[in-house]
Formats: structure tokens, sequence, C-alpha cells
């Protein structure tokens, strides 16, 4: 029996029994996407995708979630048992303002119970607070906003540091930094890694917050703001004393 009886009786097209797949050639991209994977090994397809995007290899979501499932990167359930993972390159120290900037967020209560939360912008070279915005909720969307307010009030850094909080990993946030500025994240489990923006915590709790009973937010956002002045003070005359020292060794 021939070919063409064949696929007749069987009600099926000769191009499809003759089609053959020509995929283009995705070595490079599965390499590199196993490179990330490896680097960030909590991110699932999508942040990797953006990650890839910046690089340069654009696909769609689809082809980028078939190759991420046949390389097997699946996102794992961690334990309850958390370990730092990976290791993360040492940053050198910012030689000018507005190189580099820290972030962080200080937890407190208000008088009756209610949570809410600090997002605190330094920078790593002057050791000034930049920004003290005070919330209940403080989402990926919302640092983005404020971080875009600060770029066009001052200019966008070279770099910021931050820890790997869900609100600093977000879609929002690697979609607003993709292309404009490198994003350090520190190693997980190692706050010292961010020791700027955590002595900037330490002495807002002491100066402000644990000084304070706060009733509202709009309470909480004043006494905020003027500990973030005390600290930043403090902040410029220690690095304007250590830079002296400097020179004066120099």
């Amino acid at each position: 029996m021939s070919r063409v009886r064949a696929c007749r009786l069987v009600g099926l097209n000769r191009s499809s029994l003759n089609y053959q797949a020509r995929r283009p050639e995705d070595s490079t991209v599965r390499q590199r996407l196993r490179e990330l994977a490896a680097e960030r090994r909590r991110f699932g397809y999508r942040r990797l995708g953006w990650l890839l995007a910046r690089e340069g290899h654009v696909m769609n979501r689809k082809k980028l979630y078939r190759i991420y499932r046949e390389e097997k990167l699946m996102v794992r359930r961690r334990g309850r048992r958390k370990r730092a993972l990976g290791t993360r390159a040492p940053l050198a120290l910012p030689d000018a303002i507005n190189r580099r900037w820290s972030l962080d967020f200080v937890s407190d209560a208000l008088s009756y119970g209610r949570r809410f939360r600090i997002f605190c912008v330094v920078d790593d070279f002057s050791r000034e607070c930049l920004a003290t915005v005070v919330d209940t909720s403080i989402g990926g969307v919302r640092v983005v906003r404020e971080l875009e307010r600060l770029v066009t009030e001052r200019g966008g850094p070279r770099v910021i540091v931050s820890d790997n909080g869900c609100e600093l990993t977000s879609m929002a946030v690697l979609r607003w930094s993709s292309g404009r500025l490198d994003w350090h994240y520190i190693a997980p489990g190692k706050p010292v890694q961010n020791a700027f923006v955590e002595s900037f915590n330490s002495r807002l709790r002491d100066e402000c917050l644990n000084e304070h009973v706060f009733l509202s937010l709009a309470e909480a956002a004043q006494p905020s703001k003027r500990g973030a002045t005390i600290t930043t003070i403090v902040g410029r005359i220690r690095a304007l004393a250590l830079r002296r020292q400097w020179s004066s060794h120099s």
C-alpha cells in the first residue's frame, strides 16, 4: 500500500507525516539558564526569564517554561531549617556620594498592637538617610515608586544592596532595575554584608522608635523623620572624620 493511500485511509495529512521540527539552537540559552538557576536557587522561571532578558536572551513564556522543565530546574519546597545557600562576591567600598545605596526594613507596633514597617534607604558613602517610608504594608510596587522618586530627585546610583526579602526580589523590582543599575543581594542570613543600613536601623530604633509610643501612622512618620535626621547628621560627622583620618595617613 502506498503512503498516499495509507494517509487517506487514516485521515492524516501527508505534510503532517513528513514534518520535521526545525528549532533554533538553544544550547547557549540552556547553559546560561542553568548558571542563573544555580546562583539564584529560589527563583522560578519567570524571574530567571527577566535575568536572561537583561543579557539579551529574549523568548516567549512558553518556550522559556519548556526549557526550564526540560532542564529540571523547578524550585523545590524548602524545609523548615534555613541555611545560607551560595556565595556572593564582596563589594568594594563606594568612593563618592550617590554611587551605592542600601535598603532595609524596620518593624514596630502602634499603641494598640498593629504592626507597621519603615522602609529605609541609606547612601553608603555619606551615611545619609535618603528616605524613611512608614506604612502598614510596603510591597514591591511601593518600593519601586519610592526608588523612582529618589532617582528623579537625586539621580540614580550604580549599585543597590539589599537582602533577599520578598518585596526586594519581586517582579516589580526586577523589571524596574533591569538595564538601569546593578542590584546586589547579600547572602541569606548574613546581615553583616549590609552593614551600613543595619547600623542606621539600630540607631533609628535606639534614638526614635524605643523613645516614642505611636497612636497612629501619622505620628509614627514624624518621629521617624526626626530620628532619621539625627542619625543622618551623626553618620555624616563619622564619615567626615573617617575621610579626614584617611587623608592624613595617605
